[in-house]
């Protein structure tokens, strides 16, 4: 089970990307959870993640957000401006299982 988080500003605008992953997920068989949650959340909702994708809107809060995970060796990096704005939900998923692949 591939566990992904997506972060944004208040998790509505990355909702529907996180349907385009799953349905992509679904085409290839992979199994995965994924969810989206507002920057509020981060806190408590990154440990239950394998890799956190921030969408444009809060990369800003990259070098925090990442230094926070870090210390559960989780990967945090900013969504592709274009994935995110084309809903490429087969692109960011392919991102987000790379990341997982290159820590574990």
């Amino acid at each position: 089970m591939v566990k992904i988080m997506l972060c944004c500003s208040a998790g509505m605008s990355t909702s529907m990307l996180v349907r385009k992953m799953v349905e992509a997920a679904n085409e290839r068989g992979i199994a995965v959870e994924i969810e989206a949650y507002g920057v509020a959340e981060f806190d408590t909702q990154f440990p239950r993640y394998q890799v956190v994708l921030l969408g444009p809107q809060v990369k800003y809060m990259l070098k925090s957000l990442s230094e926070k995970a870090a210390t559960q060796g989780i990967p945090v990096q900013a969504i592709d401006p274009m994935d995110y704005g084309m809903q490429r939900g087969d692109k960011v998923l392919d991102y987000a299982i790379s990341l997982i692949n290159a820590v574990h």
